[in-house]
C-alpha cells in the first residue's frame, strides 16, 4: 500500500539514513549563525540609520493601512489568476501542436514555444502598453498585465503538458489504438488524464513565477500590490519599511504556493 504514494521523487532521491539525517541538522544549525549574524548587523545599521523609528512604521497600526495592502494583494491575485488560466489554456493548444503528427504544425508551435520562452516578460508588457493602444484596441488594465504574464509563461506551461505526455507508456496508446479507439479518444481519455496528474505539481510552481511576474505591474499603473506599495512610500516616505513588508507577503504567497505543490505529489 505504501508504494500507490510514491512520485517520481522518491524514485529520483533516496531516503536520507540516520547518519545523514545527523549531518542535515548539524549543518543547518551550524548555518543559522551567520543568518542570525546577519539579521542583527542589519537590525543595527537601520538603526544607525534612524530606519527602526516609531514614525517609519506606526501607520502599519492602522486599519486602514492593511486593508488598502490587502486590496493590494487581491489585485496581484486576480492578475495572477488569470494569467495562469491563459496561460494554461494556450500552453495546451501549443502542446497540441507540439505532439500533432502535422510536420507544419509541430515546427510553428516549437517556435512559437521558444519566442515565448526566450522574450522577457517586461517586453511583452510594453508591448501591450504602448503598441496595442495604437491599433484602437483598449483592453482593460487587468488584462494589459495579465495577458502578457501568460504569454510569457505559455513556452514553459506547453512544456510541462508535453513531458507528462512522453511519461505516459507508449503501450498504453498502442492498446487503446488496438481496441479501436481513435487518435482524438486515445489522447483525451487515456493519455491526457494520466499525464495531467504527473504534471500538476509542476503547474502549480509555475504559478509561483507568475505571481512574481505581476509585479511588472507598476508599468500599467494596475492597482496591485507592489503598486499599493508605492502609494505607501510616497503618502508615508518609508520605503524600506513597507518593501520588507510586502516582501514578508509575497514570500508567503510563493510559500503556500509550493506547499500546495509538495501536497499534491
Amino acid at each position: 500500500m505504501k508504494n500507490e504514494k510514491n512520485n517520481i521523487r522518491d524514485f529520483l532521491y533516496d531516503e536520507p539514513g540516520p547518519k545523514t539525517r545527523r549531518r542535515i541538522v548539524f549543518w543547518t544549525i551550524v548555518s543559522l549563525f551567520p543568518i542570525a549574524f546577519l539579521l542583527y548587523r542589519m537590525a543595527v545599521r537601520f538603526q544607525e540609520n534612524g530606519q527602526l523609528a516609531p514614525q517609519y512604521w506606526s501607520f502599519f497600526l492602522k486599519y486602514t493601512t492593511w486593508r488598502f495592502i490587502g486590496q493590494g494583494l487581491l489585485g496581484t491575485l486576480e492578475a495572477a489568476l488569470t494569467a495562469g488560466a491563459v496561460a494554461f489554456v494556450i500552453g495546451f493548444l501549443l502542446m497540441r501542436g507540439r505532439v500533432s503528427r502535422s510536420g507544419i504544425l509541430r515546427k510553428i508551435s516549437a517556435a512559437l514555444i521558444e519566442f515565448t520562452r526566450g522574450v522577457p516578460t517586461l517586453l511583452f508588457i510594453y508591448f501591450f502598453f504602448l503598441v496595442v493602444p495604437q491599433t484602437g484596441l483598449k483592453l482593460p488594465s487587468l488584462l494589459r498585465i495579465a495577458l502578457p504574464v501568460a504569454i510569457s509563461a505559455v513556452g514553459v506551461v506547453a512544456e510541462v503538458f508535453r513531458s507528462g505526455v512522453n511519461a505516459v507508456p507508449k503501450g498504453q496508446t498502442e492498446a487503446a489504438l488496438s481496441l479501436g479507439m481513435r487518435d482524438r479518444h486515445v489522447f483525451y481519455k487515456v493519455i491526457f488524464p494520466q499525464a495531467f496528474r504527473y504534471v500538476i505539481p509542476s503547474l502549480i510552481s509555475e504559478i509561483v513565477i507568475v505571481v512574481k511576474d505581476t509585479t511588472f505591474a507598476y508599468v500599467i499603473n494596475f492597482p496591485d500590490l507592489m503598486q499599493n506599495a508605492k502609494v505607501l512610500i510616497s503618502n508615508y516616505d518609508a520605503m524600506l519599511p513597507v518593501y520588507l513588508v510586502v516582501s514578508v507577503i509575497y514570500i508567503l504567497i510563493n510559500f503556500l504556493i509550493n506547499q500546495l505543490a509538495r501536497a499534491v505529489r
